[in-house]
């Protein structure tokens, strides 16, 4: 499950970043995908037992807190930062989330995070930094690490919060609830009403190897709701019924690999043999921290 959502994430970046060159606020975006997000999911619940979406006044609060900072923030957080940085470059500091999980799993839950752990998240960091080429520089925009270090934090707080969630509420009804809170946020900050409708009916090239290739916008953010948000955050939170927090990031960060391919083979259209070996190294942390049972 961890996998399957880490492709899609991967390969949303890239469409996302595509929809952003049309001049879409990164915050218009993340509104958008917010409130499609929540119709899909309201409609799922609805359809099936309308019972699950009861809360008690103090799950609501909770509930609004993972909304807003767990799932509102930590989508704005990333669109800003890829605006201004590479996709994978942005995804590397991004995915310092999962250690910030497990240091928050060793020093404040006082649980037992085995040595492999560590280990295991040393290499998947190395590998994203081979991946991403760090080691040969990078020009890095410090309002685009700021946002990246941002999320990180707010990605970390979405894996334990949601760990938390999940012992009580399905993944479903804890989503719609996410996506709820999340939506009401937004059209505060941004009423609907200033959203500028005449860029989703715009036509936009893919850009890079797909440069032949036009799409309404509405049609890409069509795909970053359903197989960019609805099914990859469900997918995470269903996967947090199996795995604790600290695994799952770490699988989790597969996700950077696949971005950095796809962004590689849609827009840039090569590979060298650094990337391939970090991807390799990441998935050896991968598979090591899957031992750690």
């Amino acid at each position: 499950m961890v996998v399957i959502a880490a492709c899609l994430f991967g390969l949303n970046g890239t469409v996302s970043k595509v929809i952003l060159g049309t001049g879409l606020s990164s915050f218009r975006l993340t509104e958008a995908r917010c409130a499609g997000a929540l119709a899909g999911l309201l409609a799922i619940v609805l359809a099936t037992r309308p019972e699950r979406l009861r809360a008690s006044r103090r799950e609501l609060l909770f509930l609004g807190v993972f909304g807003v900072f767990a799932v509102a923030l930590v989508q704005v957080l990333y669109f800003l930062a890829i605006r201004r940085l590479d996709i994978g470059v942005a995804l590397v500091i991004q995915y310092l989330g999962p250690l910030l999980v497990a240091l928050w799993a060793r020093f404040v839950g006082k649980e037992h995070v085995r040595r492999r752990i560590w280990v295991a998240l040393a290499l998947a960091l190395t590998g994203l930094s081979l991946v991403v080429d760090l080691w040969r520089g990078v020009s890095l925009d410090g309002l685009g690490v700021t946002f990246s270090l941002m999320a990180a934090v707010t990605f970390a707080a979405y894996l334990l919060l949601a760990e938390h969630a999940v012992g009580t509420r399905d993944p479903v009804s804890l989503l719609c609830f996410g996506f709820l809170f999340a939506t009401a946020f937004w059209t505060v900050v941004q009423p609907w009403w200033s959203f500028p409708t005449g860029v989703v009916g715009e036509r936009v090239s893919l850009g890079g190897n797909l440069a032949s290739l036009h799409l309404p916008v509405w049609a890409l953010i069509a795909w970053v709701v359903v197989a960019g948000t609805i099914v990859p955050f469900f997918l995470i939170v269903g996967a947090l019924r199996h795995l604790a927090a600290t695994r799952v990031g770490v699988i989790a960060m597969l996700e950077p690999v696949i971005g950095t391919l796809v962004a590689f083979a849609w827009l840039d259209g090569g590979l060298g043999a650094e990337q391939l070996t970090g991807g390799a190294v990441v998935l050896a942390g991968i598979v090591l921290a899957q031992t750690a049972r």
